[in-house]
């Protein structure tokens, strides 16, 4: 067997709350949304374009938020994106853990945990900053 990527992440959120989806991932972080396949669209949620992958998001009927699992985003500009989220009231949490990573926290409409990662600085594309095997 051979892994060779990552095609979409999904995250969960509650029935009927596409409109603050698309607010929050499409207005605020500028994520392109995508078109549902037909076939899908009756089940809810929408889906957004990231570069070299596709983030879902699907209606769960016992929706609970995600607190520890989680996508990283990389960002071109953390501060930058850090002062955006922060400006329209999303909660940051600093993480300085590894030195090497500068990243933080936040939360989606939903509750979901995010990771936004400096780009660069991410765990893929620089293994050998943590000692990772194959450094």
């Amino acid at each position: 067997m051979e892994i060779t990527g990552i095609d979409h992440v999904q995250l969960a959120m509650p029935a009927g709350r596409e409109a603050e989806a698309r607010a929050f991932y499409g207005g605020l972080l500028g994520l392109p949304e995508l078109t549902k396949p037909v076939p899908l669209q009756a089940r809810g949620g929408c889906w957004f374009a990231i570069p070299g992958s596709q983030l879902h998001m699907g209606v769960e009927a016992e929706f609970l938020p995600q607190r520890k699992a989680h996508p990283a985003l990389l960002v071109r500009d953390l501060e930058a994106c850090r002062a955006e989220l922060a400006a329209t009231g999303v909660p940051i949490v600093p993480d300085a853990t590894l030195p090497n990573v500068r990243r933080f926290y936040a939360s989606d409409p939903f509750g979901n945990r995010l990771e936004f990662i400096q780009e660069g600085d991410g765990f893929a594309s620089l293994p050998e900053r943590l000692n990772l095997p194959g450094s």
